[in-house]
């Protein structure tokens, strides 16, 4: 299970919109909790490094946005959970280059942008063998 404050959906979903037509990414920041739940308290947008043709199907994050990112955990005193980002006029599950890219143990939430309106939030982990995406339950906290 995955849990999100209202405002990190609301800055998810906006991030989203705002790249519109192409795709936003981001990290996700938290804490993992009793069973592997996690709570995601921060998020750490991050300019989507395709590219700029390919954006509005795809999304990079570089090794050294990922070093970035690691550090600002740290500081924070957060991990790095897993990551977002957007499909626009597309629905909120993986695709082949999503699996093919992902790795095991993060949370990837997806969120679909129809027509420039953020719209389903779902989030996944791919398993151990990497064959697979899971839907992970999705909570609201404050």
């Amino acid at each position: 299970m995955i849990t999100l404050k209202r405002t990190i959906d609301s800055a998810i979903r906006n991030e989203g919109e705002k790249a519109y037509p192409n795709e936003c990414c981001g990290f996700l920041l938290g804490e993992l909790q009793n069973n592997d739940d996690r709570l995601i308290t921060e998020l750490l947008p991050i300019a989507n490094n395709f590219a700029a043709d390919e954006q509005f199907h795809r999304f990079l994050i570089t090794p050294e946005d990922f070093l970035r990112a690691e550090k600002e955990a740290r500081t924070r005193r957060l991990e790095i959970l897993g990551f977002y980002h957007s499909h626009p006029d597309h629905p909120s599950f993986p695709s082949q280059y999503d699996q093919d890219h992902a790795l095991p143990f993060y949370s990837y939430i997806i969120v679909s942008v129809q027509k420039g309106a953020a719209a389903t939030l779902n989030s996944f982990q791919l398993t151990p063998e990497r064959t697979k995406f899971i839907e992970e339950e999705v909570n609201l906290c404050q």
